[in-house]
């Protein structure tokens, strides 16, 4: 990797890894450490080890797998971004499907590079985030765009949810099932089934399916 692409700013980056799979993770770090203005400062192998390591550390770069056990790379994106807004935050990962990339880009992060690519990318992705610029794979700029051009034709406006209601929406969008969204809420289950069924009527949907890729098109979950 050239030195062209190095950010302006000659102090070493501090760099945290966090990956589940153990043989990836020190691949990943073995590319950084061939860097000379790249320093891995902690690993993680989960997203509250990631969450700790930031904190810990106190790094500039989180480069974060969004696929991990327990605590997922997304919740610890949304807290990293809450916590340490100065932190900047690459996600890692297989997926490149359209509702799967929209809503990692709307949990705050500052870049994404797919596994299939990181190899090559990942040193300049990190450069260019501490440039303060944003890093994507062609791939997923081409779903970026195809995604706002949609909305753009279509006259896409947020339908009118309450606040509880969209949070709702979030949990579900994030997999929770009815009992889970109840108490992490702490409100009844019955409840949450007659918000889930309110939302269904005012998106004029009838399926989780369907609610997913409305809510991250129409821009409901919030970073």
């Amino acid at each position: 990797m050239s030195g062209g692409d190095r950010p302006a700013s000659e102090r070493t980056i501090r760099v945290v890894v966090a990956d589940d799979h153990t043989i990836v993770r020190e691949g990943l770090v073995m590319i950084l450490r061939s860097a000379p203005d790249i320093e891995v400062v902690g690993e993680a192998s989960d997203g509250e080890q990631a969450v700790a390591m930031v904190q810990q550390s106190q790094p500039d770069v989180v480069v974060m797998d969004i696929s991990m056990p327990g605590t997922s790379g997304l919740e610890a994106i949304r807290r990293i971004r809450r916590d340490w807004p100065q932190v900047k935050v690459l996600a890692l990962t297989i997926h490149e499907s359209e509702d799967y990339i929209l809503h990692v880009l709307r949990a705050g992060v500052h870049g994404y590079v797919v596994k299939r690519a990181a190899g090559q990318e990942l040193l300049s992705a990190i450069r260019a985030v501490m440039r303060g610029e944003s890093y994507l794979h062609p791939a997923i700029v081409q779903v970026v765009l195809s995604d706002y051009l949609h909305r753009l034709e279509h006259g896409q406006e947020e339908p009118l949810l309450t606040e509880r209601e969209r949070e709702i929406v979030r949990l579900i969008a994030e997999g929770y099932k009815n009992r889970e969204i109840a108490q992490r809420l702490n409100i009844s289950l019955k409840t949450v089934e007659t918000h889930r069924a309110n939302i269904m009527q005012k998106l004029n949907i009838n399926d989780r399916v369907q609610l997913v890729r409305f809510a991250i098109r129409t821009r409901l979950i919030e970073p």
